[in-house]
C-alpha cells in the first residue's frame, strides 16, 4: 500500500514518463482496445460510467488516444488510484494482476507518446479586459491618480482559481456605465480646467510653537536671549501637513527692539524629519535657543530687521522651492555679538502661500508639450503620448486623428484647451483598446504558433508581475525590438521593484485562498482576542513573508518552512513571541533581553524554534482553514493537498453528513474523526487528508498555539498513506518540503495559469515539465520560476484557431 501511494505521487509529479521509458521499449505500442478500453469496460464503468460517475469521475466518453491525452488529469488520477490498489474497490471483483499491469502500461504509453510527439502549442487566450485590480493599477501608472477608481465596479468572476481569466471576464451594461463614470471622475482629478488661487496658511504669533501656558496672550510674540526657556528664545515654528511640492512664498511680519546700533538679524528655516540635504548641525549654533528641537533643518535665507516699532513692522518675504521632506517652517533670531545690548524680535504672524502653480502634478505630466508649437501640434503631441501608453503600443495615425478631432470639437464648443484634453483622454479611458488587453492579430485563422510582438510581450510581462501596464523601460526595449533578448534581466529587475507586491496581493492571496479571511468570523465568545486589527496583522505577516521570498530571490521551498517571519507586538503576543530573536515566555529567562516588538510596525523576526515558520503555520492560513468554532483537520489537510501539493482528493459522496451533523459521534475531535472514518465511503479520502490536518491541531481555529483540547493533551502525530510518519507540524513540513518536485509542479501550474489568464490544457504538459526542470536546476529560486514562465512557449507565443482534430 505504501509503495503504491509513493508510485502514485511520483506519477502525478511527472515520473510516470520515466517509469514508462524504463519499463521497456517505448516503440512497442500496447493494444489500447484490449489492454485499456476493455479493462475500463470490465472494471470501471459500473461505478464511473455515464449514469453513476462516482467521485465525479466518468470514463465512458474516452474512446481513443487523443481523448485520453486531453483528459490527462483524470487519467493520471485513475493511474494513481489503480497503482495504490484503491481501485477497483475491495468489495468489487478484482482483475488479474497481469491485466492491471497491461492497463497501466497502456495509459502510460499514451502519455509517453503524447510527450514525445507533441508539437509546441501555445494555446489561445480569450481577449481579456482589465480586472478591477489591473484597472486601478493601470490608472495609477498611466494618469498618476492613485485611488480606488474601480471601487463601484461589479466584482470580477473567478475561473481556475483566479480573477484574471479571460473566459470569465465579461463586460456587462452596468460595468460599461461605471467605466464612463470612472473615466470622467479620473480626468477631473487629473486635469483642472479652472485653476484655483494659491491658498495662504496663516498662524498668529501667540499660537506658534514652542507652545505653553507661559506664552503671553498678545498680538506680538517676543523672543530674545534674555530667558533660556524655549518659549521665549525660539526659534518659533509651525507645522504644515501634506504640502504638495512646488514654489512657495513665506512671509513673517515682525519688528525688533534693541538699544544697540548693530543690525538685528534673523534666519528662516525649512524643517523636516526626513528633509533632503539638510544643513550640518553646527550651522544652527548661532541661532538663539539652538536647533535641538529639530532633527534636521535647512537655512533658506538670512534677513536684517530694520523696523523698531510695531507701527513700522515689516514683512520679510521669501520665495522658495519647497525642499523634499519639509513639514515645518521656522524663524530664529541670530545671536548678537559679544558685549552688544539685548536684542528682541517681535513676531506677529507667519504666512505661507503656495504652491504658486495650483495645477496638480498629474496635469503637468499629462499636458507636457513643446511650448513653442502651435496649439494643434501640442494637442497631437499630448494625445499621441497618452494614447500610446494607454493602448500599451504605439498609437496609429488614424487613432490619434480621431482623438484630435474630439479635442477640436470641444474647443469649438467653447471649452478651454485643458477641458478639451480632459474630454479626449476620457475617450481613451473608455476605449476597448484600453479596457481590454488586446493582442491584435493579422492572421486570426492561422493555427500555427508564432511569436507575440514586443509590445504584446511587454504587456503580458507587466500584468503578470505587476498587475499593471508596462513602464518606460519596457516600452523603450519593445520599441527597439530588444525586449525578447533582455527578458531574463527584465524579469529580475521587475521582481525587485516595489510593484512586485502585486504578485502577493493578486496571485498569492488567490492561490492561498486568503481572500476568505476578510469575511471569516470566528466565534467571539470562544476567541475573544480576535478582532479586525489582528485579522489585518495576519494578512500583513503573510504579505511581508511572501515578498521576502520574491525580492530576496529565495527558494520557493522556504514558503513551506522558513526560520523567519514578520511580526508586530499584537501578532507576536498571539504567537507568544516577545522580540525579534523569537524569544517566548518559556525561553525568556535563558535569553538576553531584547527590545520588545513594535506596537504597530512589523519587523523581521528570527524564529528560535520550528514551531512556526512558513505558510503552513501562519495564522492567516490556519484561520481560513478552520470553522468559526473549532479547527478542521479535514479543511487543513485538503488545503495542503490542493494548494501546496496539487493532489486534491475526490469530492465526498453526496450522502455523507458533515461531522457537526453527526450527533452520535463522541470524544475529542480526533476520536470523533476516527468514528467518522469508520464509514467505508469516508475512509479512503480521510486517510489522505486527516493525518495532515491533525499535524496542525496544536494551533486553534485562529492559529494560536495550545497544548490541550477538552483537557486532554493534543496528539499531532500521524502517518501518511505512503508510510512516512511525523510527530508534529515541524516534521510534517520537512516531509512536504522534501516533495519539492511535486510542490514546484503545482506552483508552476498555478502561476502559469495566472500568467496566461487561461486554464491549462493537455498540450501545456511539456511546458510544465520544462519549467519544473529549470526550477530544479537553479535550486528552486523564485526568480527562476518566473523567468521560466516568461520564457515559455505559451507565454511568448500565440496561435489562431484550434488545430484540426
Amino acid at each position: 500500500m505504501r509503495l503504491g501511494f509513493l508510485i502514485a505521487l511520483l506519477s502525478l509529479s511527472g515520473f510516470s514518463i520515466a517509469t514508462a521509458q524504463e519499463s521497456g521499449n517505448s516503440s512497442a505500442k500496447p493494444d489500447l482496445t484490449k489492454d485499456l478500453f476493455a479493462y475500463v469496460n470490465k472494471n470501471c464503468l459500473h461505478c464511473h460510467g455515464e449514469k453513476e460517475g462516482k467521485a465525479d469521475v466518468r470514463l465512458h466518453s474516452y474512446k481513443d488516444e487523443l481523448s485520453i491525452v486531453k483528459g490527462r488529469k483524470v487519467w493520471e488520477h485513475v493511474v494513481d488510484m489503480v497503482e495504490a490498489g484503491e481501485m477497483p474497490p475491495k468489495d468489487k471483483p478484482q482483475p488479474m494482476a497481469s491485466d492491471t499491469t497491461a492497463f497501466l502500461a497502456a495509459v502510460k504509453g499514451v502519455f509517453l507518446r503524447a510527450d514525445q510527439n507533441a508539437k509546441p502549442d501555445p494555446g489561445r487566450v480569450t481577449v481579456r479586459r482589465l480586472n478591477r485590480t489591473e484597472y486601478n493599477n493601470t490608472i495609477r501608472d498611466l494618469v498618476g491618480v492613485d485611488f480606488n477608481a474601480a471601487e463601484d465596479f461589479p466584482s470580477d468572476d473567478v475561473g481556475h482559481g483566479f480573477d484574471n481569466i479571460g473566459d470569465v471576464l465579461t463586460l456587462s451594461p452596468v460595468l460599461m456605465e461605471r467605466y464612463l463614470a470612472a473615466a470622467e471622475g479620473i480626468m477631473k482629478r487629473a486635469i483642472v480646467v479652472e485653476v484655483p488661487k494659491s491658498p495662504t496658511r496663516w498662524q498668529g504669533g501667540q499660537y506658534l510653537e514652542p507652545a505653553g501656558g507661559n506664552v503671553p496672550k498678545q498680538k506680538w510674540r517676543p523672543i530674545s536671549a534674555k530667558d533660556e526657556t524655549a518659549q521665549f528664545t525660539g526659534p518659533l515654528h509651525t507645522q504644515y501637513q501634506n504640502l504638495p511640492p512646488g514654489e512657495y512664498q513665506f512671509r513673517v511680519r515682525t519688528y525688533a527692539t534693541t538699544e544697540g546700533k548693530e543690525p538685528v538679524k534673523v534666519v528662516v528655516l525649512a524643517v523636516g524629519k526626513e528633509l533632503a540635504e539638510p544643513d550640518p548641525v553646527d550651522r544652527g549654533a548661532n541661532i538663539v535657543g539652538g536647533t535641538k528641537a529639530f532633527r534636521s533643518f535647512k537655512i533658506l535665507k538670512e534677513f536684517t530687521v530694520d523696523a523698531r516699532e510695531d507701527k513700522k513692522a515689516q514683512n520679510l518675504e521669501l520665495d522658495f522651492t519647497m525642499p523634499q521632506g519639509m513639514d515645518r517652517m521656522a524663524v530664529g533670531l541670530l545671536k548678537a555679538a559679544d558685549g552688544e545690548p539685548l536684542q528682541t524680535l517681535h513676531v506677529e504672524n507667519f504666512a505661507l502661500t503656495g504652491p504658486k502653480d495650483m495645477r496638480p502634478a498629474t496635469q503637468l505630466k499629462l499636458l507636457r508639450c513643446s511650448p513653442e508649437k502651435p496649439q494643434a501640434e501640442q494637442t497631437r503631441e499630448v494625445l499621441l503620448r497618452f494614447a500610446s501608453r494607454a493602448y500599451r503600443r504605439p498609437a496609429t495615425t488614424a487613432e490619434v486623428d480621431r482623438l484630435c478631432q474630439l479635442a477640436e470639437a470641444a474647443l469649438a464648443s467653447g471649452e478651454k484647451w485643458e477641458g478639451a484634453m480632459q474630454f479626449a483622454m476620457q475617450a481613451v479611458l473608455v476605449s476597448p483598446k484600453f479596457l481590454f488587453r488586446l493582442e491584435l492579430d493579422d492572421r486570426p485563422q492561422a493555427a500555427e504558433s508564432r511569436a507575440l510582438d514586443e509590445f504584446q510581450l511587454a504587456s503580458r510581462l507587466s500584468y503578470f508581475i505587476w498587475s499593471s501596464m508596462p513602464d518606460d523601460e519596457l516600452f523603450r526595449l519593445a520599441l527597439k525590438g530588444q525586449l525578447s533578448a533582455n527578458l531574463e534581466p527584465q524579469v529580475r529587475r521587475m521582481l525587485k521593484d516595489p510593484r512586485s507586491v502585486a504578485l502577493y496581493k493578486n496571485f498569492a492571496v488567490q492561490w492561498l485562498q486568503l481572500g476568505r479571511l476578510q469575511m471569516h468570523s470566528p466565534d467571539k465568545t470562544l476567541f475573544k482576542d480576535f478582532n479586525d486589527s489582528l485579522r489585518q496583522d495576519m494578512l500583513r505577516e503573510t504579505e511581508l513573508f511572501f515578498l521576502a521570498i520574491v525580492q530576496e530571490d529565495r527558494s520557493i521551498l522556504d514558503l513551506i518552512n522558513a526560520d523567519f517571519t514578520y511580526l508586530n507586538e499584537r501578532l507576536g503576543n498571539h504567537y507568544g513571541i516577545l522580540d525579534d530573536t523569537g524569544t517566548t515566555w518559556a525561553t525568556k529567562k535563558n535569553r538576553p533581553n531584547r527590545p520588545k516588538l513594535p506596537r504597530e510596525e512589523f519587523v523581521r523576526v528570527q524564529l528560535a524554534d520550528d514551531q512556526r515558520g512558513g505558510l503552513l503555520t501562519m495564522a492567516s492560513v490556519l484561520t481560513v482553514t478552520s470553522n468559526p468554532t473549532r479547527t478542521s483537520p479535514v479543511k487543513r489537510g485538503r488545503w495542503v493537498l490542493e494548494q501546496i501539493l496539487g493532489t486534491p482528493p475526490p469530492p465526498p459522496p453526496p450522502d455523507v453528513p458533515e461531522l457537526k451533523e453527526s450527533a452520535e459521534l463522541k470524544g475529542t475531535l480526533r476520536e470523533r474523526m476516527a468514528q467518522h472514518m469508520a464509514n467505508p465511503a469516508c475512509a479512503n479520502c480521510h486517510a489522505k487528508m486527516d493525518p495532515i490536518g491533525f499535524a496542525f491541531e496544536n494551533f486553534d481555529a485562529v492559529g494560536k498555539y495550545r497544548w490541550e483540547e477538552e483537557k486532554q493533551k493534543i496528539d499531532p502525530a500521524g502517518t501518511l498513506p505512503d508510510g512516512q510518519s511525523f510527530a508534529g507540524p515541524a516534521e510534517l513540513k520537512k516531509i512536504i518540503q522534501s516533495k519539492k518536485e511535486l510542490f514546484g509542479r503545482n506552483l508552476a501550474e498555478k502561476m502559469l495559469t495566472y500568467g496566461l489568464g487561461r486554464g491549462l490544457e493537455y498540450y501545456d504538459r511539456p511546458t510544465i515539465q520544462k519549467i519544473v526542470g529549470g526550477l530544479a536546476a537553479d535550486d528552486y529560486k523564485f526568480s527562476r520560476l518566473v523567468i521560466e514562465i516568461a520564457k515559455s512557449e505559451p507565454f511568448r507565443n500565440r496561435r489562431g484557431k484550434d488545430p484540426a482534430k
